[in-house]
């Protein structure tokens, strides 16, 4: 079977309003399509295949449980070299939530790492860099936003507020058209391939990196300059390093659209 022809199919049973079995009932289907992104080599659109996201980001009840099953990756048991001296500092203990991290809110000071892990042990991965700004051009009404004054600057408006201490639950969160939650106006999100875009090697710390791009100036090689909410969003992500954590970095799972074996 076609990939073109499966997501007929999944499409046509979320529009039926029958939940498609190869569609996880906490995930949602991206129909994939073309988009130009803000940095990099080629200033050209870029085709983003379908894929499945999660709903919401990974929660802190979510995390503990895999950190019960994994102690390698408890607080006290983590290597530095995987997650930073900041690694889940905002809880009580190894095993205790304590009062700054609501069970049902996103876990956030989890390291790229640490995130690989647990979606491994879910069966999921983080989404590529383009999946999630993709994904994120959608308002409530539209699959493409990106164009829309109030749009961006509800998404500006956040950048500019400081993090509460306490996170929202993540179901309160609003939705978007597709009904994915919480890709603005929660946390940061770790996505797979965080420094591609605005470093000249593989780490954060390569010495051919032009700094002017983590000010304002650095805006005039986006391909939308008036855009500069996504702009933030890459210099954030490149700014990073794979053990770094912050107490405003979450991450959500995602999955590739795979061809049913049983079906030519």
């Amino acid at each position: 079977m076609k990939l073109s022809a499966l997501i007929l199919i999944l499409l046509t049973a979320v529009a039926s309003g029958d939940p498609d079995p190869a569609i996880p009932a906490e995930m949602v289907l991206v129909e994939g399509g073309v988009f130009t992104p803000m940095f990099g080599e080629i200033e050209e659109p870029r085709t983003v295949g379908a894929f499945l996201i999660d709903r919401r980001p990974v929660t802190n009840a979510e995390f503990l449980e895999f950190v019960r099953k994994h102690p390698k990756w408890q607080r006290s048991n983590a290597k530095q070299l995987f997650a930073d001296r900041g690694y889940l500092s905002h809880w009580s203990g190894d095993l205790d939530l304590g009062e700054n991290a609501p069970p049902n809110a996103a876990v956030i000071r989890v390291s790229w790492f640490a995130a690989r892990a647990y979606l491994k042990s879910v069966g999921k991965r983080l989404p590529r860099e383009d999946e999630w700004e993709f994904a994120a051009l959608a308002d409530e009404n539209q699959t493409d936003a990106s164009k829309d004054p109030a749009f961006l600057k509800h998404i500006l408006d956040w950048y500019g507020k400081p993090t509460p201490q306490r996170l929202a639950e993540v179901s309160t969160l609003p939705r978007d058209v597709r009904g994915i939650a919480g890709l603005h106006g929660n946390v940061w999100e770790w996505v797979m391939d965080f420094n591609k875009q605005m470093v000249t090697g593989a780490a954060r710390s390569d010495t051919s990196l032009d700094r002017s791009l983590f000010c304002a100036g650095g805006a005039v090689n986006a391909t939308d300059a008036a855009n500069y909410a996504a702009f933030m969003r890459y210099a954030f992500r490149s700014s990073l390093e794979g053990n770094y954590t912050t107490n405003n970095l979450g991450f959500r799972g995602a999955r590739d659209v795979e061809r049913n074996p049983n079906k030519p």
